[in-house]
C-alpha cells in the first residue's frame, strides 16, 4: 500500500490545491480579520496536507491511518470557517461552494484511502 513519496499521493495533491485556494481567498478578507478567521482558515488548510505528508513518512500503515485521521479534523473545521465566512459577507456564495467542494473531494478521498487501508490489513491478517 505504500508509496515512496507523499507526493505522489492524489489526495495530498488536492489537499494542497485547497491550501492554495484558501491563501488566495483570504487575501481579500478584512484586514482586522488577519489574526481571527483569516489565520484560522490559513492554518486548518495547511494542517490537512501537513498530517497527510507527516503519516505517510512515519514508518508503519497503522501510523499513517492514525495521520489521516488527523487531517481530517482540521478539515471539518475549515469547512464550519468557509461557511462563516460566506455568512459574514467575506467570500463570495460561489467561491464559498468552491471551497467546500474541495473540502467534501478531500474528505472522499480520506475516507476513501482510510477504508483502502483497513481491507488490505484485513487481507494481510
Amino acid at each position: 500500500m505504500r508509496v515512496k513519496q507523499f507526493r505522489d499521493l492524489v489526495v495530498w495533491q488536492r489537499a494542497m490545491e485547497l491550501a492554495r485556494e484558501i491563501y488566495r481567498l483570504t487575501r481579500s478578507f478584512p484586514k482586522e480579520e488577519i489574526f481571527g478567521l483569516t489565520s484560522q482558515m490559513k492554518r486548518a488548510a495547511v494542517s490537512i496536507p501537513s498530517n497527510i505528508a507527516e503519516g505517510q513518512g512515519r514508518s508503519t500503515d497503522r501510523a499513517f491511518a492514525v495521520f489521516l485521521g488527523h487531517a481530517r479534523g482540521p478539515l471539518f473545521e475549515l469547512e464550519t470557517q468557509t461557511e462563516l465566512a460566506e455568512s459574514l459577507g467575506f467570500l463570495s456564495k460561489e467561491d464559498g461552494m468552491h471551497v467546500l467542494s474541495l473540502c467534501k473531494e478531500v474528505g472522499r478521498m480520506l475516507h476513501g484511502l482510510l477504508n483502502s487501508m483497513k481491507e488490505e490489513t484485513r487481507k494481510q491478517g
